[in-house]
C-alpha cells in the first residue's frame, strides 16, 4: 500500500465523470540481456502495436508463453487488488510474473526503465501516474499499443498511438477507525477539530506519492483554492501541523492496524480495502468522501519500449483490459477505465459495482499546465509548510 507515486491527471470527458460509474531509485548492475528480444521472435513482439500484429490472440499467447515471464515492478499486492490480478494472470497463461520492489515510486520506475536498458531484470510494463507516463512518452520510454478494447477507453484517457492508456481510478476519502476516534471526519473541515490531535496522516510526501497529492489537491479545492492553485491545500495541511493535528507519518496498512495512523486521508480504494483487511482485527475502518474536497484521478499503464519480454507484456495488457482483469480491478474498489462502457454491456460485476465507496459531487480534473505549476508550488512550498 505504501506506494510513493507521484500521479496526476488530465481532464476527463464529462461523459465518463467519475460520479456515474466511472471514475502514484533503482539501479542496476551486471545483468546479461535476455535472449529472446534478440531473437527474431522478440524483435517481431517488441514492435507488435496490437494483437492484429501478431496474427490473433492465440499467436500473442504462444509468444508470450514462450518468453514464460513477466518483469512487473512498483505492484503491491493490496493496492487496487493487485495481488489478486497477478494471480489471475499465471494461473490463465504458463507466464511467471516476476514482482519487484512493490513500494516503488513512479520515478523509480522510470529510472529502472532506463538504467536496466538492455537487461534481462528490466521493467517490462509499468503503472505509472498520470505525469510520468506523459513525461515516459515524450522520451520515446514506451511502445506503441493498442489492446483489443483500445475503442472503448474514452479519447481523452489515453495517448493517441497507445504509448500510455488510462487503468484505474479513485477519490480522495479519509478513512478512519472508529474504534479509536469517537466522531470520525466527514470533511476537510472536520479534520481542524482539535479531537483530532496527532491523528491525520497521508499516504506519503505529496512531492512523491500520488494519493498525498491528491489529498493536498483536495483539500486546496476545499479551502477556495483551484487546480491552478495548490496553495491553499499546502496552507490547509500547514495548519493542521502547526496545531498539531497532522503528523508526518507516512500510513500503511502496518501503521493502521497498529493504531499509529488512525486517520488516513488516501485514495477510496485503499481505505476501502482497510475495512475488509482488518475487519476481527480490532480496526473498525470507516471511509468518507469529504463532500468539500471532491478530487478523482486515474492511473495509466505502458509498455518499456525495450521490454525484455514484449510478448509476455502485450498479453498483460490485453489481460489487464479484459473483463477479467477489469472487474479483479473493480474487485478491489478501484474504478476501472473502462467502466461505463462494461456497465452498458452488462459484463461489470454488479456485486464489486455495489461496494464501491459512495460520492456525493461531480469531481473535475486539472489541465496539464495545471498540474505542472501544482507540482512545482508543492516542490517548492510543501516542506517549509509542514516543517
Amino acid at each position: 500500500m505504501t506506494r510513493l507515486r507521484v500521479r496526476a491527471n488530465g481532464r476527463l470527458a464529462a461523459a465518463v465523470a467519475l460520479s456515474t460509474a466511472a471514475l502514484t531509485a533503482l539501479t542496476a548492475c551486471g545483468a546479461a540481456p535476455d535472449d529472446s528480444a534478440d531473437s527474431a521472435a522478440g524483435a517481431k513482439a517488441a514492435t507488435a502495436a496490437s494483437v492484429a500484429d501478431f496474427g490473433g490472440l492465440d499467436a500473442l499467447v504462444k509468444a508470450a508463453e514462450k518468453e514464460g515471464t513477466l518483469n512487473v515492478i512498483a505492484l503491491p499486492p493490496d493496492w487496487a487488488n493487485y495481488g489478486e490480478v497477478i494471480k489471475a494472470f499465471e494461473a490463465k497463461y504458463k507466464i511467471k510474473v516476476s514482482s519487484e520492489n512493490p513500494d516503488a515510486s513512479s520515478s523509480d520506475e522510470i529510472a529502472a526503465v532506463k538504467s536496466r536498458k538492455g537487461q534481462k531484470r528490466a521493467p517490462d510494463v509499468l503503472d505509472l501516474g498520470i505525469a510520468f507516463a506523459r513525461s515516459g512518452a515524450a522520451e520515446n520510454l514506451f511502445a506503441p499499443y493498442k489492446v483489443e478494447a483500445w475503442d472503448k477507453i474514452p479519447d481523452t484517457q489515453k495517448e493517441k498511438d497507445g504509448r500510455w492508456f488510462n487503468d484505474y481510478g479513485g477519490y480522495v476519502s479519509i478513512g478512519c477507525d472508529a474504534a479509536r476516534i469517537k466522531d470520525c471526519p466527514q470533511t476537510f473541515a472536520d479534520l481542524l477539530k482539535p479531537e483530532y490531535k496527532g491523528k491525520v496522516a497521508l499516504n506519503g510526501n505529496p512531492t512523491k506519492s500520488g494519493s498525498a497529492f491528491g489529498g493536498v489537491y483536495a483539500a486546496s479545492l476545499a479551502n477556495k483554492g483551484s487546480f491552478g492553485d495548490i496553495q491553499p491545500g499546502i496552507d490547509f495541511f500547514g495548519k493542521l501541523k502547526k496545531n498539531g493535528n497532522f503528523i508526518p507519518v507516512e500510513s500503511t496498512p502496518a501503521t493502521v492496524e497498529k493504531g499509529e495512523t488512525p486517520i488516513s486521508i488516501d485514495w477510496d480504494y485503499l481505505n476501502a480495502g482497510y475495512a475488509d483487511q482488518f475487519r476481527g482485527k480490532g480496526v473498525d475502518w470507516k471511509v468518507a468522501i469529504p463532500a468539500d474536497g471532491v478530487y478523482a484521478q486515474y492511473y495509466s499503464q505502458a509498455i518499456n519500449k525495450d521490454a525484455p519480454h514484449p510478448a509476455a507484456a502485450r498479453l498483460w495488457m490485453e489481460f489487464l483490459y479484459g473483463t477479467e482483469g477489469q472487474n479483479l480491478w473493480l474487485k478491489g474498489y478501484a474504478r476501472p477505465v473502462l467502466l461505463p462502457s462494461m456497465t452498458t454491456d452488462g459484463t461489470a460485476d454488479k456485486t464489486f459495482v455495489a461496494k464501491l465507496p459512495k460520492v456525493d459531487g461531480t469531481p473535475s480534473f486539472p489541465e496539464s499546465a495545471e498540474l505542472d505549476k501544482a507540482n512545482a508550488t508543492l516542490a517548492e512550498n510543501w516542506d517549509k509548510a509542514v516543517s
